[in-house]
């Protein structure tokens, strides 16, 4: 089921959130914290890039996978949401009074992303995933 929420004359299919970040100032000190205490399998990349992936669950079952990096915003984490057009989405938060804070920024493989301000200084993170 798709949902769609009309603004004005405007319809918007409505995005989900398929990835989130903990910022943190000690990276290796939180994933072991969740680790232990949630059982997420952490993944390190190369060090250059200080990036864990965090696996919650196991494939086949309904989960939001995540990541942690150093703290470089305020806000101790940041939801992704998946579109279908990062430029209309970027169009449509600067016109609506947000900003974009950092981005777009290709990911090799997985997409691009920017990372965005609402009204409120919120952020949240727009990807709009690599043609397969």
């Amino acid at each position: 089921m798709v949902v769609v929420i009309t603004y004005g004359n405007r319809r918007n299919t409505v995005v989900r959130v398929i990835h989130f970040e903990i910022l943190a100032d000690d990276p290796d000190q939180e994933a072991a914290f969740y680790a232990a205490v949630l059982g997420w399998t952490v993944q390190s990349p190369p060090a250059e890039m200080r990036y864990r992936l965090l696996t919650t669950g196991e494939d086949g079952e309904a989960r939001i996978n995540g990541g942690m990096m150093d703290r470089h915003f305020d806000q101790p984490v940041i939801n992704t949401v998946q579109v279908g057009s990062l430029a209309d989405v970027i169009e449509r938060v600067t016109a609506n009074g947000g900003s974009v804070v950092h981005g777009p920024n290709e990911i090799p493989g997985v997409g691009t992303q920017a990372y965005c301000k609402d009204t409120k200084g919120n952020l949240f993170a727009a990807m709009q995933p690599a043609p397969r």
